[in-house]
């Protein structure tokens, strides 16, 4: 079936990590739709795919996007959850084919739903690229792209190594599904799956249909001069349309998974989410560019590290972009460097994508992208930055390169939603912050790792941890997050990366009231030019909300069910808590 509306294609976003490509293999291919193919899967399922194609004739290489979701408003470039899945004109016209698929038992693919991630979801995923290289509009060549879920997929698979299969691109991906997607820092993801499965699993969303015509004439509208309107919309309205997700009713298979994930599956070993493509990355060997947007806390904030520290893939064949906080949907961003990838790596196009860096990070304050080829950059240096009390009469307390006298700090703990007395937070500090002043510039890339002997006066808490760039006129910019709930504070060393120490969060201790132990944890990695002048701040807390930024900012950071229960939270001094971040060379004038 073949529309007569042209789907409308957008290179909204950003396309390149600091540079553009000097050729081309193809363009100006144009595209049309060879709308609801059926992939035969095992067991007599069949799933549905839209298929994108040039309209000029010929044999290309298929661009598989395997999801968790219904497709029916991805292409039409309607703002919907799920819609991450690039722009298909933007893909036919350079001489690519994508293929936008659903898995079992969403939208129109037959046979039953499965758990997540689930293994039947890997075979059919294998089977859908098998399928897409046997196509009379395919070459033989397959490749994997998109973003969250369409990320996370491409991992496990790859490590199948499928014949066909020739490299992927994936942007902000998970690979331990337990820690980094349900669990984080020992607290059920509460807000985030409520927001994530009501925007996508309402029964509308099995049961929506729309005609590869209409989609096509929403994306005229969507994709338009219209576009950046309709975006800083999306932008203004999102706090309003998560809580409207969080009260949305998906259908009862999905509730029934959520009960299971918040309530009852406390330990790795009672979870029934797969673990993940963290166990299997080592089988992971074709080349691949993996993207993570530095503005995510809580939700695929370690899997790119993971991904890069343990894959199988020469280190040559593989690319790492560190990009500035983003929030945006449809997700339309890093198609040009995808284009670029494939085209050195399947046509061998003299583009200069063979020339990149393997690392290109983005610095806040230089708004800019540096290069390395690694991260941590080669070079840099750990400094150890010590809690302390304030100087003389100051309010605020201080971070020192040295050791500070001995000492403490505290902040109370309200849980989200209960009633506050007027007047509370005059009395009662629920935000304790930490200062350090600039004296000459400074650029820090790399893990930021905190580590506070801490006391409470119950059982257990929460810590948050934010580390912002103060500048001069006194605006705040956030750089990283990071939390841990104290009662599982066990370290899994087999699983922790460089940038990431994996938090057994199935493990846990109570505390003994006002009885100090160590907490040990990461926050996100914050590439930063601290000018002199700037003020370099810590923030500790035991709410979410009270520290993290807003997605309408660009951030994807999601509210989470703690603090239990009111209490006092104490950080001790005297050289016993610090962070430490990497102080790495400036670059050349």
């Amino acid at each position: 079936m073949s529309t007569h509306i042209p789907l409308r294609g957008s290179t909204a976003g950003r396309q390149y990590a600091g540079w553009e490509p000097r050729a081309v293999a193809m363009e100006g291919l144009g595209n049309r739709v060879l709308a609801d193919q059926r992939v035969p899967v095992a067991g007599g399922a069949e799933l549905h795919a839209d298929v994108y194609v040039p309209r000029a004739p010929g044999r290309h290489p298929a661009v598989v996007s395997f999801g968790g979701y219904a497709t029916e408003k991805a292409t039409a470039g309607i703002p919907a959850g799920s819609n991450e899945i690039g722009s298909p004109p933007v893909f036919t016209d350079r001489g690519y084919c994508p293929v936008v698929v659903e898995r079992r038992g969403m939208g129109r693919s037959t046979g039953e739903q499965v758990m997540f991630f689930d293994p039947q979801d890997v075979d059919d995923h294998e089977a859908v690229i098998a399928w897409a290289a046997e196509q009379p509009w395919c070459n033989g060549e397959v490749v994997l792209f998109g973003t969250s879920y369409y990320a996370v997929s491409q991992l496990s698979v790859a490590a199948r190594k499928p014949p066909a299969l020739r490299a992927l691109f994936c942007n902000e991906v998970s690979t331990d599904l337990w820690r980094h997607l349900v669990h984080f820092a020992g607290v059920p993801a509460w807000f985030f799956v409520a927001i994530w499965m009501g925007a996508n699993y309402a029964q509308e969303d099995y049961d929506e249909r729309l005609s590869p015509d209409r989609r096509a004439l929403l994306s005229q509208v969507t994709n338009g001069p219209l576009h950046p309107l309709v975006e800083r919309l999306v932008h203004r309205r999102v706090s309003g349309m998560f809580e409207s997700f969080e009260t949305a009713t998906p259908v009862e298979f999905m509730r029934r998974i959520y009960a299971a994930w918040m309530f009852d599956e406390k330990t790795r070993a009672q979870a029934t989410i797969p673990e993940g493509p963290t166990a299997t990355l080592g089988d992971v060997e074709v080349p691949f560019t993996v993207v993570q947007n530095l503005g995510y806390f809580n939700l695929h904030q370690f899997g790119c590290y993971d991904l890069v520290a343990n894959a199988g893939t020469p280190a040559g064949s593989r690319w790492l972009i560190l990009a500035p906080p983003a929030y945006d949907l449809p997700v339309y961003s890093w198609q040009g460097e995808a284009l670029a990838f494939f085209d050195h790596v399947l046509r061998g196009t003299d583009n200069g994508y063979a020339e990149q860096p393997h690392v290109r990070y983005w610095v806040e304050g230089a708004e800019r992208f540096d290069a390395a080829t690694a991260f941590p950059p080669a070079g840099g240096e750990v400094r150890r930055l010590h809690l302390g009390p304030p100087d003389g009469d100051a309010v605020t307390h201080r971070l020192s390169r040295e050791a500070t006298a001995g000492g403490s700090g505290s902040w109370v703990a309200v849980p989200l939603g209960l009633p506050q007395l007027g007047g509370l937070d005059e009395v009662a500090d629920q935000v304790l912050a930490f200062d350090l002043p600039v004296e000459e510039d400074t650029r820090l890339a790399g893990p930021v790792t905190a580590r506070l002997t801490y006391s409470c006066n119950e059982i257990d808490s929460y810590v948050v941890a934010r580390l912002s760039r103060l500048d001069a006129a006194g605006g705040c910019h956030q750089l990283s997050l990071g939390a841990i709930r104290p009662v599982s504070r066990t370290e899994e060393e087999g699983r922790s990366t460089p940038l990431e120490i994996a938090i057994d969060a199935g493990r846990r201790e109570p505390l003994v009231p006002d009885e100090p132990v160590v907490l040990r944890f990461s926050l996100t990695p914050g590439p930063t030019l601290l000018r002199r002048g700037d003020t370099l701040r810590l923030e500790l807390a035991s709410r979410v909300d009270l520290l993290r930024a807003d997605p309408s900012e660009g951030y994807a950071q999601f509210d989470m069910p703690v603090p239990p229960y009111p209490c006092r939270n104490t950080v001790h001094f005297g050289g016993d808590s610090w962070i430490e971040v990497t102080e790495v060379p400036l670059p050349a004038p």
